[in-house]
């Protein structure tokens, strides 16, 4: 059985976004303290960019009721996973009485954050 990590989660299940546009945009704020991947994620004009705030913001939230003690900038993205999720299948009407299936995809954001100080035990 694989071991819990450690940290204040947050996660947004069946999203309607292809996990391959959103990956490129967590990748940027993989790692990065919480105010400077908020600075980032709210200065890109993607889709997964307001996406993946939302998730980080809530995980922040989740951090700052459980903690008291810990502040915005005492923390910082330990962990960001993109999944894929399900595929809504439609049809795609073509020329000629033909038909094609369009593939919507859906994905599930994953974020851990955590207190910087921890940073250097793990």
């Amino acid at each position: 059985m694989a071991e819990k990590t450690k940290g204040y989660r947050a996660v947004s299940k069946w999203l309607i976004a292809s996990p391959f546009k959103v990956r490129p945009v967590a990748d940027l704020v993989r790692a990065k303290p919480y105010t400077e991947a908020m600075a980032i994620l709210e200065n890109m004009p993607h889709k997964g960019a307001r996406l993946i705030r939302k998730v980080v913001a809530s995980a922040a939230a989740n951090a700052l009721h459980q903690n008291r003690k810990l502040g915005e900038d005492m923390l910082y993205v330990k962990e960001l996973r993109i999944d894929e999720g399900p595929r809504l299948k439609r049809v795609w009407f073509r020329a000629r009485g033909r038909a094609d299936m369009q593939l919507r995809r859906m994905c599930h954001i994953s974020c851990i954050v955590d207190e910087i100080g921890k940073k250097t035990e793990a």
